[in-house]
C-alpha cells in the first residue's frame, strides 16, 4: 500500500476517547493515521466552555490541513448528550404530532446554533426510523412519526435547516430500526419485511433525505433476511451497496453506527467488521468505547485487508474522496468568509438556552 493511503485510511474512522481530555495515544494515532474526526458522548462533557476547548484540540490534530469532524448525537428528548445550559429539547416525536414543519425548521436552526457555538460540525440527526412496533425499546419518541410521509417531511426540514446553518446532519438507522422488538445494543434484531415493504415504507423516508441532500448517512445493526440472512445490515452489500447507493442513489458519506455495540460485536471482531463494513458499501466507521487500541486495530485491519487484496483500493479511495468532498462542503474556509471556530465568554453564553431557543422547545412540548 502507498505511504499515502495507509496515511490517508484514518478518514475513515470517527475516534472516540474514554474522558474529558483528548488523550495523547488519540493524538498519535491521528498523526499516523490522519484521523476522520471524533465523536462527543456524555463522559467527555463537561461545561460548554470545555466542550468548545475539545472542538479546538480536535483541529489540532488535523494533519495535511484536512480538518476533523467534531461529531455528537443530539437528537433531543432521550439521546442529548449536551444537557443545560445548553437548550433541553423534547423529542422528535412532538415535532410530528405538531404537524408543523415551520416548528421543525425553528428547531433545527436553533439546533444548529448551539452545536457550531461549541464547534461541533456533524450531528447524528435527525432518526428516519419510522415507528410502526409500540414494542420498540430503542426507538420509540426518538421517532419523528408512525407513517413513513410524516418522518419523510419532516426529517428533510431539519436536514436542510441544519445543513444550511453548517452542520452536517446525518440520517440513520438505514434501512430502518423503527419495526424491530430487540435493541441491537444488546442483540441482532430481527426486520422480517419482504424487499417491496422495505422499498415501499422504511426507504421513503431515506429517500427524502437523499432528496435534500444529506451529508450522511448511518446503516442499522439489523438483519434483513429478505436481503442478506446472514449477516447485519452494516456488513451487507445488497443493502449498503446495493439499496442505498445503488437503488435510492445516495451520494454521500456511508457511516457504520458503532461497531462495538452487542448487535456486530457478540458476533464478529471489531477490526474483522470494520473490514466487511468498508467492503460492503460503509464509507467510514464508529469505534465509540473509547479504545483507542481498537482504534488502531481496526486501521491497521483496513490497512492489511487492502495490501492483501481482500478489500479493493478502489473501494477504499472511493470512501476517501466522499469523505473529502464532505469536508470540503461543511469544513472547507470560504474565500473572505470570517472564521467559524468555537465562541468562547459571553458570546457562548449568549447562544445556549436563549430565550428564543426556550421558546421553541416549549412549543414543540405542548405536543409531549
Amino acid at each position: 500500500m502507498p505511504r499515502s493511503l495507509r496515511h490517508q485510511i484514518g478518514q475513515l474512522l470517527i475516534g472516540s476517547f474514554p474522558d474529558r481530555t483528548l488523550p495523547s495515544e488519540l493524538r498519535s494515532l491521528a498523526r499516523e493515521f490522519q484521523l476522520g474526526g471524533v465523536i462527543l458522548f456524555a463522559r467527555n462533557i463537561e461545561a460548554p466552555e470545555q466542550v468548545a476547548e475539545l472542538a479546538r484540540d480536535a483541529q489540532a490534530f488535523a494533519v495535511d490541513d484536512v480538518p476533523l469532524w467534531v461529531s455528537v448525537d443530539q437528537e433531543g428528548g432521550r439521546v442529548a448528550r449536551l444537557k443545560a445550559p445548553f437548550t433541553i429539547w423534547p423529542p422528535m416525536a412532538t415535532l410530528g404530532r405538531s404537524g408543523d414543519e415551520a416548528l421543525a425548521a425553528r428547531f433545527a436552526r436553533a439546533l444548529a446554533s448551539e452545536l457550531r457555538a461549541v464547534g461541533i460540525t456533524l450531528d447524528y440527526a435527525p432518526v428516519l426510523d419510522i415507528h410502526t412496533n409500540p414494542k420498540n425499546p430503542v426507538i420509540g419518541d426518538r421517532a419523528l412519526g408512525e407513517q413513513a410521509d410524516t418522518v419523510a417531511r419532516f426529517g428533510a426540514v431539519i436536514i436542510r435547516e441544519l445543513q444550511q446553518a453548517g452542520v452536517a446532519a446525518c440520517g440513520k438507522h438505514f434501512p430502518g430500526h423503527g419495526d424491530t422488538s430487540v435493541d441491537s445494543h444488546l442483540d441482532l434484531p430481527l426486520v422480517e419485511h419482504p424487499p417491496d415493504r422495505i422499498r415501499r415504507v422504511e426507504c421513503v423516508p431515506f429517500q427524502a433525505a437523499i432528496d435534500a441532500d444529506v451529508a450522511f448517512v448511518m446503516t442499522a445493526h439489523v438483519l434483513v433476511p429478505s436481503f442478506d440472512g446472514e449477516r447485519p445490515a452494516t456488513l451487507a452489500p445488497s443493502i449498503v451497496g446495493g439499496l442505498l447507493r445503488g437503488e435510492l442513489g445516495f451520494g454521500g458519506v456511508i457511516l457504520s453506527d458503532d461497531l462495538e455495540m452487542k448487535a456486530v460485536a457478540d458476533r464478529y471482531d471489531v477490526p474483522e467488521a470494520a473490514v466487511q463494513a468498508i467492503a460492503a458499501g460503509c464509507d467510514g466507521l464508529l469505534v465509540c468505547s473509547g479504545s483507542v487500541e481498537r482504534q488502531a486495530a481496526t486501521l491497521e485491519a483496513l490497512v492489511y485487508a487492502v495490501e492483501s487484496q481482500r478489500l479493493p483500493l478502489a473501494r477504499v479511495e472511493d470512501a476517501l474522496e466522499r469523505h473529502r468532498r464532505a469536508k470540503v462542503r461543511f469544513l472547507a474556509a470560504r474565500p473572505g468568509a470570517p472564521a467559524r471556530g468555537p465562541l468562547a465568554g459571553k458570546a457562548l453564553a449568549d447562544v445556549l438556552g436563549r430565550g428564543e431557543h426556550a421558546a421553541i422547545a416549549d412549543d414543540m412540548a405542548r405536543f409531549l
